[in-house]
Protein backbone atom coordinates (compact mmCIF):
# COMPACT_ATOMS: atom_id res chain seq x y z
CA UNK A 1 0.00 0.00 0.00
CA UNK A 2 1.32 3.60 -0.76
CA UNK A 3 0.53 6.37 0.96
CA UNK A 4 1.01 9.93 0.07
CA UNK A 5 0.64 13.81 1.31
CA UNK A 6 -1.30 14.38 4.75
CA UNK A 7 -2.20 10.88 4.90
CA UNK A 8 1.45 9.48 4.75
CA UNK A 9 2.70 12.47 7.37
CA UNK A 10 -0.62 11.09 9.61
CA UNK A 11 0.81 7.43 9.19
CA UNK A 12 4.29 8.30 9.96
CA UNK A 13 3.37 9.84 13.21
CA UNK A 14 1.38 7.55 14.47
CA UNK A 15 2.19 3.81 12.15
CA UNK A 16 0.03 0.83 12.30
CA UNK A 17 1.30 -1.80 14.91
CA UNK A 18 0.01 -4.91 13.41
CA UNK A 19 1.49 -3.87 9.93
CA UNK A 20 4.53 -6.22 8.83
CA UNK A 21 6.43 -3.37 7.39
CA UNK A 22 7.13 0.29 6.35
CA UNK A 23 9.62 1.29 3.32
CA UNK A 24 10.49 5.04 3.37
CA UNK A 25 12.43 6.48 0.55
CA UNK A 26 13.72 9.97 -0.86
CA UNK A 27 16.76 11.36 -2.54
CA UNK A 28 17.10 13.64 1.09
CA UNK A 29 18.72 11.63 3.28
CA UNK A 30 18.09 14.62 6.43
CA UNK A 31 14.23 14.00 5.69
CA UNK A 32 14.29 10.22 5.23
CA UNK A 33 16.29 10.26 8.56
CA UNK A 34 13.87 12.33 10.50
CA UNK A 35 10.88 10.53 8.88
CA UNK A 36 12.06 7.32 10.13
CA UNK A 37 12.86 8.37 13.62
CA UNK A 38 9.31 9.71 14.05
CA UNK A 39 7.93 6.65 12.79
CA UNK A 40 10.20 4.26 14.43
CA UNK A 41 9.79 6.52 17.84
CA UNK A 42 5.80 5.81 17.61
CA UNK A 43 6.23 2.48 17.07
CA UNK A 44 8.36 1.46 19.92
CA UNK A 45 8.15 4.37 22.43
CA UNK A 46 10.74 6.61 23.83
CA UNK A 47 12.10 4.06 25.72
CA UNK A 48 12.46 1.52 23.05
CA UNK A 49 15.70 1.44 22.20
CA UNK A 50 17.40 1.64 25.42
CA UNK A 51 15.43 -1.48 26.22
CA UNK A 52 16.64 -2.98 23.21
CA UNK A 53 13.93 -3.32 21.01
CA UNK A 54 15.29 -2.14 17.91
CA UNK A 55 17.29 -4.00 16.22
CA UNK A 56 19.42 -1.91 14.00
CA UNK A 57 20.54 -3.74 10.60
CA UNK A 58 22.66 -2.05 7.83
CA UNK A 59 21.47 -3.05 4.27
CA UNK A 60 25.22 -3.93 3.75
CA UNK A 61 25.54 -6.88 6.21
CA UNK A 62 22.29 -8.50 5.12
CA UNK A 63 24.50 -8.90 1.99
CA UNK A 64 26.54 -11.02 3.74
CA UNK A 65 24.16 -12.42 5.96
CA UNK A 66 21.16 -12.62 4.55
CA UNK A 67 19.40 -14.94 7.77
CA UNK A 68 20.18 -12.39 10.23
CA UNK A 69 16.57 -10.47 8.83
CA UNK A 70 14.49 -13.05 9.64
CA UNK A 71 16.11 -13.85 13.00
CA UNK A 72 15.76 -10.45 14.16
CA UNK A 73 12.35 -10.21 13.03
CA UNK A 74 11.52 -13.47 15.27
CA UNK A 75 13.80 -12.88 18.50
CA UNK A 76 12.35 -12.93 21.64
CA UNK A 77 13.89 -9.72 23.86
CA UNK A 78 14.50 -9.09 27.58
CA UNK A 79 11.46 -5.78 27.56
CA UNK A 80 7.86 -6.75 26.88
CA UNK A 81 6.60 -4.36 24.13
CA UNK A 82 6.35 -3.88 20.49
CA UNK A 83 9.56 -4.12 18.83
CA UNK A 84 11.19 -2.88 14.99
CA UNK A 85 14.07 -4.08 12.96
CA UNK A 86 15.41 -1.14 11.28
CA UNK A 87 17.25 -1.77 7.83
CA UNK A 88 19.01 1.58 7.02
CA UNK A 89 20.07 1.90 2.97
CA UNK A 90 18.49 -0.70 1.12
CA UNK A 91 18.46 -0.84 -2.30
CA UNK A 92 16.88 -3.27 -4.86
CA UNK A 93 19.29 -5.87 -4.58
CA UNK A 94 17.40 -6.51 -0.86
CA UNK A 95 13.51 -6.72 -2.75
CA UNK A 96 13.69 -10.38 -2.39
CA UNK A 97 15.18 -10.43 1.26
CA UNK A 98 12.64 -8.10 2.19
CA UNK A 99 10.10 -10.08 -0.01
CA UNK A 100 10.75 -13.56 2.14
CA UNK A 101 10.65 -11.54 5.43
CA UNK A 102 7.70 -9.99 4.56
CA UNK A 103 5.67 -13.44 3.76
CA UNK A 104 7.14 -14.78 6.92
CA UNK A 105 5.92 -12.13 9.25
CA UNK A 106 3.60 -13.34 11.60
CA UNK A 107 1.59 -11.00 14.64
CA UNK A 108 4.36 -10.71 17.40
CA UNK A 109 7.08 -10.59 15.66
CA UNK A 110 9.48 -7.26 15.26
CA UNK A 111 8.11 -4.43 12.55
CA UNK A 112 10.33 -4.21 9.87
CA UNK A 113 11.38 -0.50 8.75
CA UNK A 114 13.57 0.09 5.75
CA UNK A 115 14.76 3.12 4.46
CA UNK A 116 15.95 4.04 0.70
CA UNK A 117 17.48 6.63 -1.24
CA UNK A 118 15.23 8.07 -4.53
CA UNK A 119 13.44 4.90 -6.23
CA UNK A 120 12.34 4.61 -9.36
CA UNK A 121 9.15 3.93 -10.75
CA UNK A 122 10.41 0.91 -11.79
CA UNK A 123 11.96 -0.18 -8.62
CA UNK A 124 12.38 -3.52 -7.13
CA UNK A 125 11.68 -3.03 -3.77
CA UNK A 126 9.36 -0.33 -4.13
CA UNK A 127 7.32 -2.36 -6.54
CA UNK A 128 7.23 -5.07 -3.90
CA UNK A 129 6.28 -2.66 -0.95
CA UNK A 130 3.16 -1.00 -2.52
CA UNK A 131 1.94 -4.53 -4.02
CA UNK A 132 1.70 -5.82 -0.14
CA UNK A 133 -1.48 -6.00 1.23
CA UNK A 134 0.05 -5.57 4.97
CA UNK A 135 3.15 -2.78 4.36
CA UNK A 136 3.09 0.66 3.39
CA UNK A 137 4.59 2.59 1.10
CA UNK A 138 5.68 6.04 1.32
CA UNK A 139 8.12 8.29 -1.00
CA UNK A 140 9.56 11.55 0.81
CA UNK A 141 10.35 14.36 -2.07
CA UNK A 142 11.91 17.83 -1.63
CA UNK A 143 8.47 19.67 -1.21
CA UNK A 144 8.60 21.94 1.58
CA UNK A 145 6.89 20.53 4.60
CA UNK A 146 3.57 20.94 4.85
CA UNK A 147 1.54 23.49 7.14
CA UNK A 148 0.29 20.27 9.30
CA UNK A 149 4.33 19.18 9.61
CA UNK A 150 5.01 22.43 10.61
CA UNK A 151 2.29 22.31 13.41
CA UNK A 152 3.24 18.75 14.90
CA UNK A 153 7.27 19.92 15.15
CA UNK A 154 6.27 23.31 16.72
CA UNK A 155 3.44 20.73 19.33
CA UNK A 156 7.23 18.01 20.27
CA UNK A 157 8.94 21.07 21.04
CA UNK A 158 6.70 22.00 23.10
CA UNK A 159 5.98 26.10 21.48
CA UNK A 160 2.17 26.48 21.69
CA UNK A 161 1.67 30.36 20.83
CA UNK A 162 2.38 31.95 17.66
CA UNK A 163 1.22 35.24 16.18
CA UNK A 164 -0.17 34.44 12.61
CA UNK A 165 2.89 36.05 11.24
CA UNK A 166 5.11 33.35 13.15
CA UNK A 167 3.18 30.54 11.67
CA UNK A 168 3.59 32.38 7.68
CA UNK A 169 7.25 33.15 8.52
CA UNK A 170 8.09 29.65 9.48
CA UNK A 171 6.46 28.12 6.45
CA UNK A 172 8.21 30.75 4.32
CA UNK A 173 11.56 29.54 6.01
CA UNK A 174 10.95 25.99 5.79
CA UNK A 175 11.12 26.60 2.12
CA UNK A 176 14.61 28.16 2.59
CA UNK A 177 16.40 25.79 4.79
CA UNK A 178 17.19 21.76 5.08
CA UNK A 179 14.40 19.81 7.32
CA UNK A 180 17.19 19.05 9.68
CA UNK A 181 17.73 22.67 10.17
CA UNK A 182 13.99 23.63 10.55
CA UNK A 183 13.58 21.34 13.71
CA UNK A 184 16.94 23.01 14.71
CA UNK A 185 15.92 26.28 14.56
CA UNK A 186 12.18 24.88 16.00
CA UNK A 187 14.30 23.60 19.36
CA UNK A 188 16.04 27.16 19.47
CA UNK A 189 12.82 28.68 19.62
CA UNK A 190 11.31 26.45 22.04
CA UNK A 191 14.32 27.00 24.31
CA UNK A 192 14.31 31.31 23.77
CA UNK A 193 10.87 31.20 24.28
CA UNK A 194 10.73 28.52 27.72
CA UNK A 195 9.28 30.62 30.59
CA UNK A 196 7.74 33.57 28.24
CA UNK A 197 3.97 33.65 28.19
CA UNK A 198 3.70 35.81 24.70
CA UNK A 199 3.10 34.43 21.42
CA UNK A 200 5.83 33.29 19.04
CA UNK A 201 6.19 36.64 17.11
CA UNK A 202 7.44 36.96 13.36
CA UNK A 203 10.85 39.31 13.87
CA UNK A 204 11.85 36.23 17.22
CA UNK A 205 11.33 33.49 14.06
CA UNK A 206 13.49 36.24 11.75
CA UNK A 207 16.20 36.89 14.81
CA UNK A 208 16.66 33.21 15.48
CA UNK A 209 16.52 31.97 11.87
CA UNK A 210 20.29 30.30 10.84
CA UNK A 211 22.69 33.58 10.48
CA UNK A 212 23.39 31.78 6.83
CA UNK A 213 21.17 30.02 4.64
CA UNK A 214 23.64 28.58 3.01
CA UNK A 215 24.82 31.69 2.20
CA UNK A 216 27.35 30.87 -0.41
CA UNK A 217 25.24 28.76 -2.61
CA UNK A 218 22.51 31.71 -1.87
CA UNK A 219 25.27 34.25 -3.32
CA UNK A 220 25.86 31.65 -6.56
CA UNK A 221 22.26 30.97 -7.66
CA UNK A 222 21.43 35.00 -7.17
CA UNK A 223 24.27 35.57 -9.57
CA UNK A 224 23.25 33.42 -11.74
CA UNK A 225 19.48 34.70 -11.86
CA UNK A 226 21.05 37.59 -12.52
CA UNK A 227 23.16 37.01 -15.72
CA UNK A 228 26.35 37.76 -14.06
CA UNK A 229 28.15 34.97 -15.50
CA UNK A 230 31.67 36.24 -14.79
CA UNK A 231 31.10 34.99 -11.42
CA UNK A 232 29.53 32.03 -11.72
CA UNK A 233 33.21 29.66 -12.06
CA UNK A 234 34.62 31.60 -8.84
CA UNK A 235 32.17 31.04 -6.40
CA UNK A 236 31.39 27.79 -7.83
CA UNK A 237 35.30 26.83 -7.25
CA UNK A 238 35.11 28.55 -3.54
CA UNK A 239 32.17 26.59 -2.68
CA UNK A 240 33.52 23.04 -4.21
CA UNK A 241 36.47 24.08 -2.28
CA UNK A 242 34.52 24.33 1.21
CA UNK A 243 33.23 20.82 0.35
CA UNK A 244 29.71 21.34 -1.21
CA UNK A 245 29.25 18.99 -4.07
CA UNK A 246 27.25 19.30 -7.39
CA UNK A 247 23.97 17.62 -6.83
CA UNK A 248 23.60 20.13 -3.39
CA UNK A 249 24.18 22.78 -5.52
CA UNK A 250 20.98 21.62 -7.88
CA UNK A 251 18.58 21.15 -5.65
CA UNK A 252 19.70 24.85 -4.38
CA UNK A 253 19.26 26.21 -7.84
CA UNK A 254 15.92 24.17 -8.51
CA UNK A 255 14.58 25.50 -5.28
CA UNK A 256 15.45 29.07 -6.04
CA UNK A 257 13.78 28.58 -9.34
CA UNK A 258 10.86 27.58 -7.83
CA UNK A 259 10.59 30.35 -6.03
CA UNK A 260 10.95 32.58 -8.32
CA UNK A 261 8.50 30.92 -10.93
CA UNK A 262 6.28 30.73 -7.98
CA UNK A 263 6.48 34.71 -7.47
CA UNK A 264 5.99 35.43 -11.42
CA UNK A 265 2.54 32.82 -11.25
CA UNK A 266 1.23 35.38 -7.85
CA UNK A 267 1.19 31.85 -6.09
CA UNK A 268 3.44 33.64 -3.28
CA UNK A 269 1.11 36.78 -3.44
CA UNK A 270 -0.24 37.48 0.00
CA UNK A 271 2.30 35.37 1.89
CA UNK A 272 4.56 37.35 4.34
CA UNK A 273 7.56 35.17 6.02
CA UNK A 274 11.23 35.29 6.29
CA UNK A 275 12.80 35.81 2.85
CA UNK A 276 15.92 38.06 3.50
CA UNK A 277 15.99 38.69 -0.41
CA UNK A 278 12.58 38.93 -1.12
CA UNK A 279 12.78 42.47 -3.28
CA UNK A 280 15.79 41.01 -5.47
CA UNK A 281 13.65 37.66 -6.58
CA UNK A 282 10.83 39.45 -7.44
CA UNK A 283 12.76 42.03 -9.49
CA UNK A 284 14.68 38.63 -10.79
CA UNK A 285 10.92 37.10 -11.59
CA UNK A 286 9.93 39.84 -13.60
CA UNK A 287 13.08 40.15 -15.71
CA UNK A 288 12.65 36.17 -16.40
CA UNK A 289 9.15 35.71 -16.97
CA UNK A 290 7.28 33.01 -16.30
CA UNK A 291 8.15 30.76 -19.47
CA UNK A 292 11.42 31.28 -19.02
CA UNK A 293 11.37 29.93 -15.91
CA UNK A 294 9.68 27.20 -16.84
CA UNK A 295 12.55 26.66 -19.50
CA UNK A 296 15.34 27.19 -16.59
CA UNK A 297 13.67 24.42 -14.60
CA UNK A 298 13.46 22.09 -17.17
CA UNK A 299 17.19 22.53 -17.95
CA UNK A 300 17.73 21.94 -13.76
CA UNK A 301 15.46 19.12 -14.26
CA UNK A 302 17.90 17.48 -16.90
CA UNK A 303 20.72 18.38 -14.93
CA UNK A 304 19.38 16.46 -12.01
CA UNK A 305 19.12 13.27 -13.86
CA UNK A 306 22.28 13.50 -15.19
CA UNK A 307 24.17 14.35 -11.66
CA UNK A 308 22.62 11.34 -10.25
CA UNK A 309 22.55 8.71 -13.15
CA UNK A 310 25.69 6.74 -13.92
CA UNK A 311 26.93 8.99 -16.40
CA UNK A 312 31.07 9.25 -15.53
CA UNK A 313 30.97 13.30 -16.34
CA UNK A 314 32.55 15.23 -13.92
CA UNK A 315 29.33 16.05 -11.33
CA UNK A 316 31.01 19.22 -10.95
CA UNK A 317 31.58 20.56 -14.42
CA UNK A 318 28.10 19.40 -15.36
CA UNK A 319 26.80 21.65 -13.00
CA UNK A 320 28.63 24.82 -14.09
CA UNK A 321 28.02 24.12 -17.38
CA UNK A 322 24.15 24.01 -16.73
CA UNK A 323 24.43 27.22 -14.39
CA UNK A 324 26.32 29.22 -17.06
CA UNK A 325 23.66 28.54 -19.81
CA UNK A 326 21.34 29.87 -17.64
CA UNK A 327 23.09 33.09 -17.33
CA UNK A 328 23.11 32.79 -21.20
CA UNK A 329 19.20 31.94 -21.32
CA UNK A 330 18.44 35.08 -19.37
Amino acid sequence: MILKGAEAARYLARPDPSRAGLLIFGQDAMRVALKRQEAIAALIGPEGAAEMRLSRLPAADLRRDPAALMDAMTAKGFFAGPRAVLVDEAGDGLAELVGHALKAWRPGDAQLVVTAGGLTGKSALKKLIEAHPNAVCIGLYDDPPTRDEIEAMLRQAGLGALEPAATAALSALSREIDPGDLRQTVEKLALYKLGDPAPLSAAEVAALAPASIEAGVDDLLHAVAEGRRAEVAPLVRRLEAQGVNAVTLCIGALRHFRNLHRIATGAEAGRPGYNPRREQMQRQSQRWGVQRLEEALRLLVETDLTLRSTSRAPAMAVMERALIRLCNHR
